[in-house]
């Protein structure tokens, strides 16, 4: 059955769970990885109890076949595939080109992500691409089923509507107040931007389970969530628990369940799937539509078992609540701890503490003090700087303008030159010099403890800095609301200064500043 169809029907009746079973292609072509995909995709038809499978893309950062390929096969095969979709390895272009090639095939459910940041290649690391972010791909999605209108020499042209079926992933496990507010605010803008459904990261503590379910009825997120389970072995945990796989977590406790059970004479395994099993029973209880279920080496016989145990258990599932309970001390919750359940409230915690770590207190308030006199419009600051860039643009002028603009924000910000600047939507913070994902619109899954996924305990995640300078003034809430769109690179190497002040940047273009419409002399 299709996808969007089995999720629709879950989202209305608690009593269906709709399964996907996630799968890993691997490096190479005709290899075993490949191969055993394709056969477990067989039993899993053969079964009936699992909707789709879903294909990774070059999970860890490390090469692998790529999942559309594999998608063509199990989709025939009888059942749907779901691909990951990241924004990793190519630019805008080319993912516009993957979709087209997806929607010719038939394939149609993507699992949209940001996606791993590259370890490892031909001759050496690879260089990042992250042209666009989900919420980028997620509106690029949105207008191709609609019908995508596009520039021609004269006109324009407008394609016939695709049927995509995409979602994308949130991590309600984070540890700190900014990384978890981050994670939220940006599932909201994937939802805006198109998100159909939503797939958690990976962790093992119910409340916040519950605590992720409970915010999307708050905020009225109105589409199905799916919890992931993955069945989890010793090594897998303990590279999760140093985030080698960055965005999953794992508690000290758990590690050391798990290393006692590697000591039983199955090595564990009956423990991990019953494990995996009670997780199902917790989700269906709480209200998921659906779970994900994962896991090195699994087979579709165990992965049906966890299903069928799940089910069973599902009648009983509040008495599992203290089972999973693997918090992290001093983490954050968003809602209040119900002491009678052993979930949350309906309570949201106060937020209202000191903004913690203002890190670039100084430089922070010089910006916007800078910014408040000369690029904000309706000043007379801003009606000097629009009469000097009309003045500058097209003369001799407008080269050495742009080189003491570049080096004067290389000093205070690490300036990329973009010409596209982003300074003012994050707290400014560069996310493209600062951000090796460039993310910019809010946080990765990859942050643990604050800390970059690519620099752990070197670098802090600039959106936690940025909620920590934004919460100081009370305007944390910026980083919910405010769509930044993916850079103009027609922009790269300009002033963005002379960018902002005639129109042509995203931000002048959202507030409607241009020379059409703001004369010297008049800051309006």
């Amino acid at each position: 059955m299709d996808l969007e169809n089995v999720y629709e029907k879950s989202l209305k009746d608690p009593a269906v769970m709709t399964v996907t079973w996630e799968l890993v292609p691997g490096r190479g072509a005709r290899e075993k990885a490949q191969e055993t995909v394709i056969l477990e995709a067989e039993k899993a038809v053969r079964g009936g109890k699992i909707s789709a499978i879903s294909l990774t893309d070059s999970p860890g950062g490390f090469p692998a076949l790529m999942a559309d390929c594999l998608a063509k096969e199990i989709k025939a095969l009888g059942i749907e595939p779901l691909v990951h979709f990241t924004c990793k390895d190519k630019n805008r272009c080319q993912i516009e080109s993957q979709l087209y090639a997806l929607e010719r095939a038939g394939v149609r459910n993507l699992l949209v992500m940001s996606g791993d940041y590259p370890v490892s290649g031909f001759l050496g690391r690879p260089r990042p691409v992250f042209d666009l972010d989900p919420t980028h791909v997620l509106a690029l999605i949105q207008d191709l089923n609609n019908g995508l209108e596009y520039p021609l020499p004269k006109g324009s042209g407008t394609l016939q509507p695709s049927h995509f079926f995409a979602g994308a992933a949130v991590s309600p496990f984070k540890e700190t107040e900014a990384e978890l507010l981050g994670q939220y605010y940006k599932l909201g803008k994937k939802i805006t931007a198109g998100a159909s459904f939503i797939v958690t990261q990976l962790g093992y503590d119910v409340r916040k389970f519950h605590e992720i379910l409970k915010y999307m009825e708050m905020k009225g997120f109105d589409v199905p969530l799916v919890g992931n389970i993955f069945i989890l072995t010793y090594g897998a945990a303990r590279a999760m628990k140093k985030n080698r796989i960055p965005g999953c977590v794992v508690t000290d406790e758990l590690l050391a369940e798990l290393d006692r059970e590697r000591g039983l004479p199955d090595k564990g395994l009956e423990a991990r799937l019953l494990r995996a099993a009670k997780m199902y029973a917790l989700l269906k209880g709480l209200g998921f539509s659906g779970a994900h279920i994962g896991g090195p080496l699994v087979t579709c016989e165990q992965v049906e078992s966890v299903i069928e145990k799940g089910e069973e258990l599902s009648a009983s599932w509040q008495a599992l609540i203290a089972e999973f309970q693997y918090s992290r001390p001093g983490g954050f919750y968003y809602f209040q701890k119900d002491p009678d359940s052993g979930l949350n409230k309906e309570i949201p915690v106060d937020v209202d503490s000191p903004a913690p770590d203002v890190s670039g207190k100084g430089l922070y308030r010089f910006s916007v003090f800078c910014h408040n006199r000369f690029f904000e419009p309706g000043t007379k600051g801003f009606a000097f700087m629009h009469r000097i860039a009309l003045t500058v643009k097209d003369s001799r002028l407008e080269k050495p303008l742009h080189k003491l603009e570049y080096l004067l924000k290389t000093l205070l910000y690490g300036c990329r030159d973009c010409g596209d600047c982003a300074l003012v939507d994050t707290a400014f913070l560069c996310p493209m010099s600062q951000c090796p994902k460039q993310q910019r619109n809010g946080p990765c899954g990859g942050s643990h403890q604050g800390w970059c996924e690519v620099y752990p305990d070197r670098r802090k995640c600039i959106y936690v800095k940025a909620y920590a300078r934004l919460k100081a003034d009370r305007q944390e809430s910026r980083l919910e609301t405010l769509q930044v769109p993916p850079c103009n690179w027609d922009l790269d190497s300009s002033s963005a200064w002379l960018n902002y002040f005639l129109g042509k940047d995203h931000t002048s273009r959202r507030l409607g500043i241009g020379k059409e419409n703001v004369k010297p002399g008049n800051p309006g």
